[in-house]
């Protein structure tokens, strides 16, 4: 099998950019090896203190932040990060070629029951303006030069691409590498399975409750089709789901806040994972437009998002058009 690095090399990866990835499989295992020692560590439980977003903060949720920081910072192609956990960018190297973008831990409530979370990542080429300041990341995901994602479950893999399609590598623990075990995953264009947060049901819009009615219904109902609903309660992974046998992914407006009517955040989330989709031949998108071409205002933006096989989720916005 492959290792990460060589792979990357046949691919005609910049070399910068391999650097770059080459810090995050660093914070990979290191968080991996915090992950897999829970309470043995004392790092499960949650803290005092709240993030940006006003969640509170899982012991584990600061300490990967601060790993991811603190790797990548050490990368002299590093512009600036940017993270979920914190209110502003962190500046790196002042000719660094790239900023990063990531949720350090995603679906950390998953934590203290043993169950899946992972790392998210997106990658950005520095602007020409280089100004020094958080307006360098809001650009349109379509600017991506790589995203993915760092799964912590029963193995440890990482799903990455560059722009030429999706690969999956898996840590071998015996020698401490990421192995290539998949390539080229693609999404088939039709699913019968579907993942969302059923109890926000009657906060959704009347479209995507129609929507999910009619899944729900299976052979009985509209679409004639049986479904299976999944849902692991983190986004990481039920998208990893999606990439390896398909299905839908949603996480769609709801009115439970003026103020926030989303839940998942642009620059963290939907842009990362839209890429990945995207290149394994799925859709991904907010509802209102493809999320790889909104136009970010501010670094902890949210979305909604519908991604996953490309056939439902054309469905789903067939129904939340018609309701409009």
């Amino acid at each position: 099998m492959q290792r990460l690095i060589p792979t990357l090399r046949q691919d005609q990866v910049d070399e910068a950019l391999i650097s770059v990835i080459h810090s995050l499989q660093i914070t990979a295992k290191e968080i991996s090896f915090r992950v897999g020692q829970g309470d043995l560590a004392g790092v499960l439980g949650s803290t005092l203190s709240e993030n940006i977003q006003g969640e509170t903060q899982k012991k584990l949720d600061i300490l990967s932040n601060q790993l991811i920081k603190d790797i990548l910072l050490e990368c002299g192609h590093v512009r600036a990060v940017a993270s979920e956990e914190e209110e502003g960018i962190v500046l790196g190297h002042e000719n660094g070629e790239y900023l990063i973008a990531f949720d350090p831990l995603d679906g950390s409530s998953n934590i203290d029951i043993n169950s899946m979370v992972g790392t998210i990542f997106s990658i950005l080429p520095v602007p020409e303006n280089n100004s020094g300041t958080a307006d360098m990341f809001l650009q349109p995901g379509r600017n991506q030069v790589a995203a993915g994602y760092i799964l912590y479950g029963p193995s440890i893999m990482m799903a990455l691409t560059t722009g030429k399609g999706v690969k999956i590598f898996t840590l071998d623990q015996t020698v401490g590498e990421f192995l290539l075990t998949k390539r080229d995953l693609a999404i088939a264009p039709d699913t019968s399975e579907f993942a969302i947060n059923m109890s926000n049901y009657r906060h959704w819009q009347e479209g995507m409750q129609l929507y999910v009615d009619d899944l729900l219904a299976g052979t009985s109902g509209q679409r004639s089709k049986n479904f299976n609903m999944r849902w692991v309660a983190a986004m990481v992974a039920d998208v990893h789901r999606v990439l390896i046998r398909g299905g839908i992914f949603l996480y769609p407006w709801d009115a439970r806040s003026i103020d926030k009517p989303y839940k998942l955040r642009l620059m963290y989330e939907g842009n990362p994972m839209a890429m990945l989709v995207e290149q394994a031949g799925g859709l991904a998108h907010s509802g209102d437009m493809a999320i790889l071409d909104i136009q970010p205002t501010d670094i902890h933006q949210r979305v909604g998002i519908i991604l996953g096989a490309r056939n439902e989720v054309n469905a789903c916005l067939g129904y939340l058009k018609a309701s409009q």
